[in-house]
Order: structure tokens, then sequence, then C-alpha cells
């Protein structure tokens, strides 16, 4: 559903902060943000967790950690190892970087093995985890790309998300959205990626993704016209 109101708008948007040299004061300004907003989360590296599940407790807004961030080279072991210390210290939602090399080498067995022992960590937590995974799909084929939706369906992952951010190939693009929406119906999608104006995002949405990721999240709930139902 296109959002017609910049409430609506930015109750898709994970607030992404994933700098490595964000302070405490940069995270705090970031939570009160998303509160003040009404994000849907905020998304930020692993050491401020604790720190943003403390500021966002009994609020609405989401905490989102990252895991295998930003290659998604690590083992599966360390991933799912990450994924329950975040969780541990108050992530509600995981961002997993894929194994890239596995997608593209269509090394179905490795990558259904990863995303079944992320999402196992993530579905026996109460409330369940939402689990996010990562392709970089501006670095894959159109091949490549179906390969990893129906490997991710499979293993009943809850989001597909377009990219990290960070690689070189680029971010989320419009063709990808809907190209994973098609192929991966079971699961919802996660525009990420560069994505820094409101004509991206609801291009993105009218793609089919359920949720952007953005550091240009103000900006983009800003930019919605008052035309659109405001």
């Amino acid at each position: 559903m296109i959002p017609n109101t910049k409430q609506e708008l930015a109750a898709l948007i994970d607030h992404t902060l994933l700098s490595a040299t964000a302070t405490q004061a940069d995270i705090e300004r970031h939570c009160r943000e998303a509160v003040e907003y009404g994000f849907h989360s905020v998304c930020v590296l692993g050491w401020w967790i604790s720190l943003a599940a403390d500021i966002l407790h009994q609020t609405p807004v989401k905490v989102d950690a990252v895991a295998g961030f930003p290659f998604g080279a690590d083992t599966t072991e360390t991933k799912t190892a990450d994924a329950r210390e975040m969780i541990m210290a108050g992530a509600d939602e995981i961002d997993m970087v894929a194994d890239l090399a596995a997608i593209i080498e269509g090394d179905r067995a490795r990558l259904f093995a990863e995303l079944t022992a992320v999402g196992r960590i993530c579905r026996e937590m109460r409330p369940a985890v939402t689990l996010k995974v990562i392709i970089e799909s501006a670095a894959l084929t159109d091949e490549q790309k179906m390969f990893a939706c129906q490997v991710a369906q499979d293993a009943k992952v809850d989001f597909l998300k377009t990219s990290t951010g960070l690689n070189p190939a680029g971010g989320a693009a419009v063709e990808d959205v809907r190209l994973m929406a098609q192929n991966a119906p079971k699961c919802r999608i996660k525009a990420a990626g560069g994505i820094r104006t409101t004509e991206e995002a609801l291009e993105m949405i009218a793609a089919g993704a359920s949720r952007i990721g953005a550091s240009a999240s103000i900006q983009i709930v800003e930019g919605l016209s008052p035309q659109g139902g405001e």
C-alpha cells in the first residue's frame, strides 16, 4: 500500500546510522528522531544496540541490528553467534548479509544452511525476532538474484533486503525490488542503499518494498507532498 501521509511513510522506514565514527551523542539523537517521526526502527551497529534498546524502551520504535556486516563473508557459526548477541542486547530485528559467494556460485546447500541457522535463532525468541537477509542485488545477475530469492523463501526468512549501501556495485534499484518481490512472494522486501528522496522511496514501495532502509529518513518523510493526503 502506498503511504499517503508522513506518518504512514515513516512507519515503513528503518532509520539507519551505520557509520563507524558515530558517537554516543549521535546514537542518542538518532533514537530521539525515530521517536519524534515515528520510524519503524533504528538500525545501528552492534556496540550501540543496548543503548538504543534502553532509550527506546516503552516506545513503539524497534531496534534493528546487523550481522555479517558489511561483507557477508563470516562463517555461519559467527553469524549465528552475532545474531544471538545482538538479540540478547535488545535487538528486535536482524539484518544479516548473506554469503554472497554462495549466491554467485549457486551453492544452495551452503546458503540454505546459513539462512536456516540464523533463522532458527530468530524464531526461537519470544517474541520472534524478524530476520532480513541482504543479498547485494546490484552485484548479482538476474539469475543469481532469483536463486537467492528461491533459497531465502525456502528457508522461510522474513525479508529479503537489496543492499548494505556499502557495496561498490551500488544500492537499491526499482527493477531489483520488483524482481525480488515476484520471485519471493512469501518474503517481504526491504529496499536500502542510496535511497535519499521521497520519490525514490515511493517508487521502491510501488515496486513491492514494504520496508525502506535509509539514513536520509527525515528528508524522505519531510518531502512527502501535503497533496498526498496529509
